[in-house]
């Protein structure tokens, strides 16, 4: 049986994908739309714009001991349509998990909307020793549930 290395939800949101897009694309609300609760709230605030971008977050969890914060790096980035980051924790490379958010518009008002949280590119090793996923489906699902109510609450 081959192991899962990553986990994909899906659901349609009632809004544009620019709307959507312009959310996911601001690090200052990234906390409305996070269902693992990890996120507490941004460190910087400049706007995702392009790939190779940096931003951080102020992050709280178990796993970590407690108050940390990430260094986020945009790997995909196209407007309305897709923003994908590697996260690691401030000052250090990326381990390779890797967050993509996907939007395909369905017509003008509603957008299917998926997340994948990836943890493929990590050493092995590394990904057990972490205990990855750290994320389950069930919080990625929340996830997409507090994004449409994040966005519709505009």
């Amino acid at each position: 049986m081959a192991e899962t290395t990553s986990i994909t939800v899906t659901r349609s949101i009632d809004e544009p994908s620019d709307k959507i897009f312009d959310l996911l694309s601001n690090p200052e609300r990234h906390n409305e739309f996070d269902g693992s609760g990890y996120v507490v709230s941004d460190d910087r605030t400049d706007r995702i714009q392009k790939s190779g971008q940096v931003f951080r977050m102020n992050m709280n969890g178990p796993h970590m001991g407690g108050d940390y914060k990430t260094d986020n790096y945009v790997t995909g980035f196209d407007p309305n349509k897709l923003i994908a980051w590697q996260t690691a924790p401030a000052g250090e490379q990326p381990p390779g998990w890797e967050w993509t958010w996907e939007l395909q518009s369905q017509d003008s008002d509603q957008t299917e909307v998926s997340l994948t949280y990836d943890w493929s590119k990590m050493d092995p090793q590394a990904a057990q020793d972490l205990g990855m996923p750290l994320v389950s489906q069930e919080q990625l699902e929340e996830s997409l549930e507090q994004l449409a109510n994040a966005v519709s609450g505009e």
